[in-house]
């Protein structure tokens, strides 16, 4: 579904493994354990989303605007990003950020 408004949308606990959800408006949705695994979601707007628990391994988020996401305990390993990717004041308690570190602060930037 790429350019798909989900403002708001509780997709708490789905499979969306390979989902093609690029450029998609995520913005406060509920993807809470979700599972994200090799999501294509580059240029999508995940502001404010809730991805506490979720698998987002092998995902791309070149250009995604994650600022202000929970990510707390969120699976990104192997998830790639770029120059474009935004983080600024993302939830990151406990992830496991793409290069394989837990980050125990948060609000830290992997």
């Amino acid at each position: 579904m790429p350019g798909a408004n989900l403002t708001n949308a509780n997709l708490s606990d789905a499979y969306l493994l390979g989902a093609h959800l690029n450029g998609a408006n995520l913005h406060n949705a509920k993807l809470d354990g979700a599972h994200l695994n090799g999501a294509n979601l580059k240029g999508a707007n995940l502001t404010g989303a809730n991805l506490t628990i979720a698998n987002l391994s092998g995902a791309n988020l070149d250009g995604a605007n994650l600022s202000g996401a929970f990510l707390s305990y969120a699976n990104l390993s192997n998830a790639i990003g770029d120059e474009n990717t935004k983080l600024d004041g993302a939830h990151l308690n406990g992830a496991t950020c793409p290069n394989g570190i837990l980050h125990a602060q948060p609000g830290a930037n992997c």
